[in-house]
């Protein structure tokens, strides 16, 4: 098997077969991520089946630098040669079959899921993915799209996530014999609006509230997200009592993990947008 630099004629084939997936992945198509990675193995004679699913956790790495989807089963793996970035960019990011697919998975409506099985819905917190520094090059950076903040701002998806949240902490009080406690458990976005600082207020077993602030994704666990000034500052004040969880894969099998205490410590805060107006 291959052990050198992959070519760029390697390095276009894996991303096009990437490209494959990942649009039949966001527009619900099924698909054999063995059948994929085996067809291509063929098409690159020697390299091997672990060295193909790494390439593809590549590709992943640099869509999410990107802020794109990417595919679910291949987390982001840093340390990515930088061939394969030109490569993302000009063969999977810049094709407009892709944009249309990413766009309408961002945007389409979603609904309260059924069935939701919650004593195996909660997961751990996810690693913190690898970054290459040649990522921030100017010309990098100019490419990145904004699928992530139209997702944030799809407010059927968010609500959709709220109200399972809702379904989710009145069961946990129900089932551990409080149901009187599972009864005051309040929608607090939509009984008093967004701009409180949490979206669902609920209850610890000793009565003490529970600040929840949920983001809803449909796309991969370590997808990032927004949060407001406001929100992180509400969770610094309420920090013993604060909990942000981030569901994920919200159409196909929703779970969620659960970060608590004060933001500021907890998240990566990238500054994205400011409020300007005239100084003196």
């Amino acid at each position: 098997m291959a052990n050198g630099p992959w070519t760029q004629e390697e390095v276009r084939l894996a991303v096009a077969d990437y490209k494959r997936m990942l649009v039949q992945e966001l527009n619900g198509q099924k698909y054999s991520k063995t059948h994929h990675r085996r067809a291509l193995q063929v098409l690159l004679q020697d390299r091997s089946e672990g060295s193909i699913e790494r390439k593809h956790q590549n590709i992943s790495a640099v869509l999410h630098e990107l802020e794109c989807p990417w595919i679910v089963g291949y987390k982001p793996l840093g340390n990515y040669q930088a061939l394969l970035v030109e490569a993302v960019v000009e063969t999977l990011v810049n094709d407009p079959i892709f944009d249309q697919a990413a766009r309408h998975a961002s945007e389409q409506p979603a609904i309260v899921p059924m069935g939701v099985d919650f004593d195996c819905w909660i997961e751990q917190t996810p690693q913190p993915i690898e970054i290459n520094e040649s990522a921030y090059q100017p010309r990098f950076l100019a490419t990145k799209r904004d699928y992530v903040a139209r997702e944030a701002r799809n407010r059927a998806l968010g609500l959709a996530g709220e109200e399972l949240v809702l379904s989710y902490e009145q069961q946990r009080l129900e089932r551990s014999g409080f149901g009187s406690l599972a009864g005051k458990v309040e929608h607090t976005s939509i009984k008093r609006g967004d701009g409180v600082g949490y979206d669902i207020l609920s209850f610890e077993t000793d009565g003490r509230e529970r600040f929840i602030e949920v983001k809803t994704t449909a796309f991969a666990k370590a997808t990032p997200f927004y949060i407001s000034r406001n929100e992180v500052e509400f969770s610094k004040v309420t920090s013993e009592r604060y909990h942000l969880y981030r569901l994920f894969e919200f159409r196909t099998k929703p779970r969620m993990f659960a970060l608590t205490g004060d933001m500021h410590q907890r998240l990566r805060l990238d500054p994205v947008t400011y409020l300007a107006s005239l100084g003196s």
